[in-house]
């Protein structure tokens, strides 16, 4: 245990230790590597798709990781913005509304075959922006019942916002306000618009490497972001509510404000990925919107590092490659080689569940751990575990 202590913990050590120059042409080299990596392998093979969704999944990390992390609000309803984003693209970015304008569709900002199809159609940057919008309104909406709650009681409020979502998300299609169905139940909303972005090729399902660079984009916006809000008033504001509320309170922190920032901001980070996997998956399905999602999302950032920026990152990147290509492909079989009827698929979220079980006992902080919650864990700080001293002196 203690090796798997010093060895996570000596690359953070020894990336603090750099120089900051050298850390800034550690991430431009780094960067460059990224942009050109789709290059190295098939455009539509298995290698871009995994990369494509890890990508996503760390922007929707990182939109979670402000309410958990930053202001430690325990969020268990975060696939309600997952959902929600989904669904803006499908009500503007298909042809789900057939009916409207006389069957001859309303088009603003497409070429194309698109721009002569029924339904509602935007171009896709503009849909990104409406589902940050949307999902940034309902992160207040389900903020403000949760004001004068903590802990225990805030998840509760989350988890029950997150099942009301997924229960729209299937019964919506009896649900017609104004003569217009909300969602199409369990039928799906299915096609999806394809993004067309001038520099870009043509997305598509044989050529994923736009779709890579999409997500690149989308991740290193939210990376951006995600810095400056830490290190900025409000960042400290969220990181004070965390470490204590009522003293938070106490030093003039509007605690009203600052936790509607922090779901609103997290809700838009998500919004946004969901909107992009729904493009990306072609189909906007009432299935997809469960509770296990919000789960598997809280996990990426506890296997990083509550807090941690970077840890968050690694922490989606990690589970994203084990759920789409350790467990179906390289495991799948290794039940049957010993004499077992089922396949690892089976058994997904349970692996999930054991590898948090493991880092709970081996590195409670996280694989990169933020730097103040690492002394908390490590060092005794806060835990009653540091040492005091063993004579006191009275003059």
């Amino acid at each position: 245990m203690s090796s798997v202590r010093h060895f996570f913990g000596s690359i953070g050590d020894t990336w603090d230790g750099l120089p900051p120059m050298v850390r800034r042409g550690i991430g431009v080299v780094a960067l460059v590597l990224l942009i050109l990596l789709p290059f190295a392998f098939t455009a539509g093979g298995s290698f871009i798709d995994n990369a494509t969704r890890a990508l996503a999944y760390a922007v929707m990390a990182l939109g979670l990781n402000i309410v958990v992390g930053f202001a430690g609000l325990l969020d268990l309803g975060y696939v309600a913005f997952y959902a929600l984003g989904a669904f803006t693209i499908g009500w503007f970015g298909s042809s789900f509304y057939a009916q409207v304008n006389h069957g001859k569709g309303i088009h603003v900002g497409v070429t194309g075959v698109v721009g002569t199809l029924p339904g509602v159609h935007m171009n896709f940057l503009l849909v990104l922006v409406l589902a940050v919008i949307v999902c940034a309104i309902f992160g207040v909406l389900i903020g403000l019942p949760t004001l004068r709650l903590r802990g225990d009681y805030i998840a509760i409020v989350t988890l029950a916002f997150g099942e009301i979502i997924g229960r729209v998300a299937i019964n919506g299609d009896s649900l017609k306000p104004f003569g217009y169905a909300v969602t199409a139940g369990r039928q799906g909303i299915t096609p999806i618009d394809s993004p067309d972005l001038p520099g870009l090729s043509e997305f598509g399902p044989l050529n994923l490497r736009p779709w890579y660079w999409m997500a690149l984009g989308m991740a290193l916006l939210v990376l951006f972001v995600n810095f400056r809000l830490r290190d900025s008033r409000l960042g400290r504001a969220w990181i004070a509510v965390r470490e204590d509320e009522v003293a938070a309170s106490s030093m003039g922190v509007p605690l009203v404000r600052t936790k509607l920032l922090a779901y609103a901001t997290g809700a838009a980070f998500g919004g946004m990925a969901g909107a992009f996997f729904a493009a990306y998956l072609n189909t906007v399905n009432a299935d997809q919107f469960e509770f296990s999602f919000s789960i598997f999302v809280l996990a990426m950032i506890i296997l990083g590092g509550l807090g941690s920026i970077w840890g968050v990152v690694l922490g989606a990147i990690v589970l994203s490659y084990i759920n789409t290509y350790f467990i179906p492909n390289t495991f799948k079989s290794l039940p049957h080689k010993v004499g077992l009827n089922f396949d690892l698929t089976d058994l997904s979220f349970g692996i999930f569940g054991f590898l948090l079980v493991i880092m709970m006992v081996l590195r409670p902080e996280g694989l990169l751990p933020e730097r103040r919650r690492k002394l908390e864990l490590t060092e005794g700080i806060g835990t009653g575990e540091a040492e005091l001293p063993l004579e006191v002196t009275v003059p």
